[in-house]
């Protein structure tokens, strides 16, 4: 799990078994899996609440990887809803969102993850994966 810091073009998206967990179901961690679109073979990424990811906004920054553009055209992200701005004005769900960077240990292809995590509302904590893609370095 890394952060990305080079500009980044984004290839295509893989499917995940599952992109929606809820209060019992993150626990002390979510596990995401899907399949690299390279060799086939089967990734798991662990994803612990409130310790794993980087914020968004380092990824469209300034443009300095992937521009905003680019994140709302592949349906990584959204605009946020003008009552949570505070978290972002790109977000999943309007909520607090991540990414990182991660790569296949069979065939080394390079994935970034996306996802948000937080209080849908009272009673009610999402973690939600907005996808998976398979990414080239520029």
């Amino acid at each position: 799990m890394y952060s990305i810091l080079k500009k980044i073009s984004i290839e295509e998206q893989v499917s995940v078994e599952k992109d929606t967990f809820s209060n019992a179901e993150i626990g002390h961690l979510a596990e995401v899996k899907f399949n690299c679109c390279n060799c086939g073979h089967e990734n798991t990424i662990k994803i612990t609440p409130y310790e794993s990811g980087f914020p968004i906004f380092q990824l469209y920054n300034e443009e300095k990887v992937l521009a905003k553009n680019e994140l709302l055209r592949n349906k990584i992200v959204s605009e946020t809803s003008k009552n949570s701005l505070y978290f972002g004005e790109l977000t999943v769900n309007d909520l607090p969102t991540l990414y990182f960077g991660t790569d296949c240990p069979s065939c080394r292809s390079k994935y970034i993850c996306v996802f948000s995590y937080g209080e849908k509302q009272p009673g009610l904590t999402l973690l939600t994966i907005s996808g998976v893609w398979k990414y080239n370095e520029i």
